[in-house]
């Protein structure tokens, strides 16, 4: 269904390429993932594919060429205004004009004769035909089970998209892509903003289908649960590898062979450091036995002495260059968080006493909660969207007022709050201004801290405003940090870091001292760090202790 071939690309201006003699198919129903560090040249390879880039050598070939091919971008760029239908039904435009026309020739007809009524007729007819095709094509039916499966079928078809949420047009935008049966799909990370019960769905949903699917993702649940194969781009030298299997099935291989390589260059080391003590001891001792002595026949076997010594030099220093010489392995440079020491607090960090949460008394979406958070516990927050899971987070921290009861926050507690949106940061400023007003750190301090953060050189002076949702996730975990918080309130931490970014977060989570309560919907990092989970629900929260995989 699709054949990339050798596909390279080079922007204007830099050194290196993107993208370096990728090479893969999609056949159908193979299910295809790229999960590579942000950066490594995913989207100019979708851009490339799609046709809305120029690779600068190599090919994309679709078989059949009118292949139906779905895509899916990561933000749905929609007009506020337009309704709900439109977007499901692209031709719903154009099945508006033609009603139109059909009701206007209609009402010519009345009063027409001769040749007019004949070319309104003719008219008419073609008019017909096109509101026949168009209305089949919008037949309703076709979506029931798509908005029911993504949790959009209790929405008005009229409903403007601006009052949708960013968990809803995500939805929408993969309801209209599944609606229209493509034959292809291609997801620029098609999970953010889903919940669980939509994950699910979704998951099943790929499972059964039986076209070609290429997915861009950073869920690694997501992955093990639909791909069949991995195309792996590397950041440093941007070509592709191609691996059989899930996600884990990937990693297992990949640490296999990293787990190899690093034993291969232990032993490569110690046969160098012998050929170089022996290259030595070597030259030392036809040194010692040409200074000492003023023989010449003892001169001339320290010069054969040094000749040998200079063979085993020369030895050495082809084994250095030879080809199967293994290259120590490169640890990739990505997201590195250090919380540091904190603040001691009680054993009780958060105390929720008959809490009500929501926007108006007579209709809260969460009641009569009464619950503690412990020193150093780890909660997971998961249910469906808009059923309060933001809501109580933004409650406890104090953005938005209780409806009833009280939230009590312990001795010596100081929350870290990260925000979905990240709201809580200045469009206007930039991350050195944004580190310097939480820290008293000076101008270089600041940023060799930011430099942990992968904000490198001129990159500490973009704007907020300007910066994309990764980045800004990662600029306020660098504030979390630098404020020494020991409670942390994550509204969906990791929802636009990848998967790099996402494992050593877990890993800083693996050694944080203090306390975490979070809203998660990548059940990999949930299983990875939660100690209980607070499921909401349908105006319920249910509570289940469990042990995580490090603790």
């Amino acid at each position: 269904m699709l054949s990339v071939s050798n596909i390279s690309k080079r922007f204007p201006g830099a050194e290196e390429p993107v993208l370096s003699r990728i090479t893969f198919t999609v056949s159908r129903g193979e299910r295809v993932g790229v999960p590579g560090p942000n950066g490594c040249g995913k989207t100019p390879l979708l851009r490339i594919i799609l046709g809305e880039e120029v690779a600068d050598s190599g090919s994309v070939q679709f078989t059949p060429p009118d292949l139906r091919v779905g895509y899916l971008p990561q933000g749905l760029d929609v007009a506020d205004e337009t309704p709900l239908w439109d977007v499901l039904f692209p031709h719903a435009a154009a099945l508006r004009t033609v009603e139109a026309d059909v009701e206007r020739l209609a009402d010519a007809m009345a009063s027409a004769d001769g040749d007019e009524l004949d070319d309104l007729l003719t008219a008419y007819d073609v008019a017909l035909e096109q509101l026949e095709y168009l209305s089949q094509q919008a037949e309703p039916g076709q979506y029931e089970s798509v908005l029911a499966g993504l949790d959009l079928d209790h929405l008005p078809l009229d409903t403007p998209v601006g009052t949708l949420s960013g968990g809803q047009k995500t939805r929408l935008g993969l309801a209209s892509l599944l609606a229209n049966d493509p034959r292809l799909l291609v997801l620029d990370e098609p999970t953010n903003h889903l919940d669980v019960t939509a994950l699910e769905w979704l998951e099943g949903w790929l499972r059964t289908f039986d076209g070609g699917v290429l997915v861009v993702s950073h869920d690694r649940t997501f992955l093990d649960e639909t791909v069949t194969r991995i195309v792996a781009i590397d950041d440093q030298t941007h070509t592709a590898r191609i691996y059989d299997g899930n996600y884990s099935a990937y990693v297992a291989t990949v640490r296999s062979e990293l787990d190899r390589q690093w034993a291969q260059w232990r032993d490569q080391q110690v046969e160098i450091a012998r050929m170089q003590a022996d290259a030595r001891q070597t030259m030392a001792r036809a040194v010692r036995k040409e200074n000492a002595t003023n023989n010449d026949q003892q001169r001339r076997y320290a010069k054969k002495v040094a000749k040998r010594a200079q063979s085993k030099a020369t030895r050495l220093r082809k084994y250095l260059e030879s080809e199967d010489r293994v290259d120590k392995p490169e640890l990739s440079w990505s997201l590195k968080l250090d919380f540091g020491d904190l603040p001691t607090t009680g054993q009780d960090v958060i105390f929720l006493e008959d809490l009500a949460i929501g926007y108006t008394p007579d209709t809260p979406l969460l009641r009569d909660l009464n619950l503690t958070l412990r020193a150093g516990e780890r909660v997971a927050v998961l249910g469906p969207n808009g059923h309060g899971k933001s809501t109580l987070l933004k409650t406890i921290v104090g953005d938005m007022p209780a409806l009833a009861g009280r939230v009590r926050i312990g001795s010596s507690v100081q929350i870290g709050y990260l925000a979905q949106e990240q709201e809580t940061l200045d469009p206007r400023s930039n991350p050195l201004e944004v580190l310097q007003a939480e820290a008293p750190l000076s101008h270089t301090d600041a940023r060799s801290f930011l430099h942990f953060f992968l904000f490198a050189g001129d990159d500490v002076f973009t704007p907020v405003g300007s910066l994309s949702y990764g980045e800004r996730a990662r600029l306020m975990l660098a504030v979390l940090v630098a404020r020494g918080a020991n409670l942390l309130v994550l509204d969906e931490p990791i929802n636009h870091l990848d998967v790099p970014s996402r494992e050593l977060f877990e890993q800083a989570l693996e050694v944080f001292q203090g306390s975490v309560l979070a809203v998660v919907h990548d059940r990999y990092f949930v299983d990875r760090f939660a100690t209980t989970v607070w499921h909401i629900a349908d105006g319920a929260l249910t509570e289940d202790i469990r042990e995580p995989l490090f603790a």
